[in-house]
């Protein structure tokens, strides 16, 4: 059970809409420079890279994390 006043910070936010900021933000060598996949360094689309990351737990982890990390420095300034 998930304790009162505790939430998931992605919750609401799907994996293409997270995927999207975060090329928005960075662009795709950025990304690919972040987080060493290869679908963000060749040829790299959102179509590819969520096909890829719904796949793959590990890198949709980094991601994620990359994600959390970029919006709590948004969130300081």
């Amino acid at each position: 059970m998930t304790k009162p006043g505790r939430q998931d910070p992605l919750h609401g936010i799907t994996l293409e809409t997270l995927l999207t900021r975060l090329v928005e933000k960075y662009g795709w060598p950025e990304l690919a420079s972040r987080i060493d996949i290869n679908c963000f360094a060749k040829d790299p689309s959102i179509a590819s890279s969520l096909k890829f990351l719904r796949k793959t737990p590990w890198a949709r982890q980094k991601v994620e994390a990359l994600y959390l990390q970029s919006s709590r420095a948004e969130d300081k300034d």
